[in-house]
């Protein structure tokens, strides 16, 4: 569960025993004023100063005033009824979530004094030691689900951190294969333009593919941003997809490149048919800046069990022992595990490069 779902629990749980003993209480002995009162004050300290203000939580100022208050309601409301000790267990969370972590024992030890005080047992464990060992445990009790909760909300706060890395890490992978590959091809085009500076038209064609990466690049960051699909399976399946940037990329670049697909093409889940694309698209992009390649292929294969994606080129090759490797390979590498799948890359030097990209898809 979440963190915010523990708060939740705890405001219910609160709520939940202030609501049984004012029951009971009102049928036991009937509407007293003053325990109505008390019970409207409570009720709506709690709702507007704790359960509407989360991010106030753990904060000694104003939490501490905030509690000490709910503290002398309950004060009174035991005093009118010991009845209302049930309140304790709806209350024994909130030191810990109201306050710093080490004033959470300071809070829960004041709780159970309270209770203690307003019911009289203090005194009677002055003179009652089996009284006085009740208050003990009471004591070791409170402490002990008050640590409990600081488990819970710790482990709440870790989980919320261990999402934001994910979604980082997301991001980067989006930006990598959006922006990065976009810039790349830009800066390819204009280099190719400035190398033709005696031929206008030449010029003019790279500046204009270049421009349009430049529009394609920024429709794929607005389009990552929004956490949308990558725009060429907005209105397409997956085989189309690769074709569509498979063309792109061979217009732009120069090289030409085929697309093959075996198998019975079908449906594949959101996230799958994204990784398949955007792997394609890094492999294509390195393929432009180190292969030097004069082919490439793609093929995308359908199997029962799974899908691959199988990425050839005729370039430069190079040693995978002792290239230290991008972060292109390194984001598809996390994209492919994210859906429980691998990416293998074989080359040797001069005689090209082989990646295959395989997910398990039933």
């Amino acid at each position: 569960m979440s963190e915010s779902g523990w708060l939740r629990a705890f405001h219910l749980l609160f709520y939940g025993c202030l609501g049984l003993a004012a029951t009971v209480s009102v049928l036991r002995l009937g509407p007293d004023p003053v325990t109505v009162g008390a019970l409207a004050v409570i009720a709506a300290w709690y709702g507007w100063f704790v359960a509407r203000r989360p991010g106030l939580l753990e904060r000694l100022h104003p939490m501490g005033w905030h509690l000490l208050v709910l503290l002398g309601l309950l004060f009174v409301l035991i005093s009118r009824d010991p009845l209302f000790e049930i309140m304790v267990f709806g209350m024994v969370a909130l030191p810990y979530v109201m306050l710093p972590y080490r004033w959470g024992h300071v809070g829960a030890v004041l709780l159970v004094l309270v209770a203690a005080q307003a019911s009289g047992r203090i005194e009677e464990a002055v003179r009652q030691p089996v009284v006085l060992a009740v208050l003990a445990g009471n004591f070791a009790l409170v402490i002990v689900m008050g640590t409990f909760v600081q488990a819970l909300v710790k482990h709440g706060e870790q989980a919320r951190t261990v999402g934001t890395l994910e979604e980082r890490a997301r991001l980067a992978r989006e930006i990598h294969d959006t922006l990065a590959q976009g810039f790349s091809g830009i800066i390819t085009q204009l280099e190719a333009a400035e190398q033709a500076g005696a031929e206008p038209e030449a010029v003019r064609a790279r500046i204009a593919v270049a421009k349009r990466l430049a529009r394609e690049s920024l429709n794929e960051a607005r389009r990552s941003v929004e956490a949308l699909r990558p725009e060429p399976l907005e209105h397409a399946e997956l085989p189309e997809a690769l074709s569509a940037v498979a063309e792109r990329w061979s217009d732009g670049i120069g090289v030409p490149v085929s697309v093959a697909v075996d198998g019975e093409p079908r449906r594949l889940p959101r996230e799958v048919e994204t990784t398949v694309l955007r792997a394609a698209q890094e492999a294509l992009a390195n393929v432009a800046k180190h292969a030097k390649a004069g082919r490439a292929a793609l093929t995308l294969s359908y199997m029962d069990d799974q899908v691959t994606l199988d990425v050839l080129d005729d370039g430069a090759g190079f040693d995978p022992g002792a290239a230290a490797g991008g972060y292109g390979l390194v984001a598809m590498r996390e994209r492919a595990e994210r859906s429980g799948g691998t990416v293998i890359v074989e080359s040797t030097p001069g005689e090209g490069t082989a990646l295959c990209l395989s997910i398990p898809c039933a």
